[in-house]
């Protein structure tokens, strides 16, 4: 079964202490690359984020948001006293100068905005553990409908591989019956090359030596090697495209569409005849699509 590498999915919960969203998206990459962006209160939680995110998923860029609101009234920031105060000390001399008829005016506002004025209080080791439950079992909820959505694009992309593979199948099987009248017509034109220069030479045609050319040509112009590997690598495509076990597919299947493109050069640097050339054309031209497809699955 395949994924496609672009997919959404999210999970919420709240109650009266806290809100909590996570939403995960993904887009194609090589390689695995997450990205998780985390408030501040559950910073902590990033290392197992990352492990699970990693055990779920094998290629793709993940992008991984938390939204967490605090719904009780330890929500408030806690006001960090001895900061304010040494801020207000390191002020005190301003106060006793006068601008104008009025005293300066400390704005109340602006003091709190000072860095370390103001900060998140801290919630105890029952709501920590707590929390790392709830930020696993919602992450493990959004991963699910994450795949769900990589799934149902990933049919999509099946079929798309499938027809593909059969328009590949179609060219191969007319190229089967291409080689021995290829091979026919080279003969024919070999012996009237030969038939007319021996006329005019006066000089009798030796048997052995053309035969001894034909086979030459034939050695040198044989594509049932290649057409038979191609059709091996299709199946092998194929079956790995609807198989439950296979591992790291999308790698797997880009080896095996680079392993058809190198079969079809070998058959087009072969080919001796226009309507072979044209069957190639269009065997690289579903390769291409294949490997521009390819690039979406997981």
């Amino acid at each position: 079964m395949l994924y496609s590498m672009t997919g959404y999915g999210d999970a919420q919960y709240e109650d009266d202490s806290f809100s909590l969203l996570v939403e995960i998206r993904s887009l194609n990459n090589r390689f695995l690359k997450v990205s998780v962006k985390l408030p501040d209160l559950a910073v902590f939680a990033e290392p197992e984020i990352t492990r699970i995110i990693r055990q779920e998923l094998n290629r793709g860029s993940v992008n991984y948001v938390l939204h967490l609101k605090q719904m009780s009234e330890t929500a408030a920031m806690e006001v960090n006293r001895p900061a304010l105060e040494a801020y207000l000390s390191s002020l005190e001399p301003s106060f006793t100068l006068r601008k104008g008829s009025g005293w300066i005016r400390v704005d109340l506002a602006g003091l709190v905005q000072l860095p370390g004025v103001c900060q998140p209080r801290q919630i105890s080791d029952q709501q920590h553990a707590w929390l790392l439950e709830r930020i696993e079992q919602l992450t493990g909820e959004a991963l699910q409908r994450l795949r769900a959505m990589r799934a149902e694009e990933g049919e999509s992309l099946a079929e798309d591989l499938f027809q593909q593979c059969r328009l590949i199948r179609q060219h191969l099987q007319a190229l089967g019956g291409l080689t021995d009248r290829v091979l026919a017509q080279y003969h024919q034109r070999l012996q009237d090359r030969v038939n007319l220069m021996l006329s005019q030479a006066n000089l009798q045609l030796d048997e052995e030596m053309l035969r001894k050319e034909l086979a030459l040509f034939a050695e040198r112009s044989d594509i049932n090697e290649e057409i038979s590997r191609l059709g091996s690598h299709l199946d092998q495509f194929e079956r790995i495209c609807r198989s439950e076990q296979e591992q790291q597919v999308g790698r797997r299947l880009d080896f095996l569409s680079q392993e058809m493109l190198r079969e079809a050069n070998t058959i087009a640097s072969k080919a001796g005849d226009a309507t072979i050339s044209q069957h190639v054309v269009e065997i690289k031209v579903a390769i291409d699509r294949l490997k521009e497809q390819i690039q979406n699955v997981e």
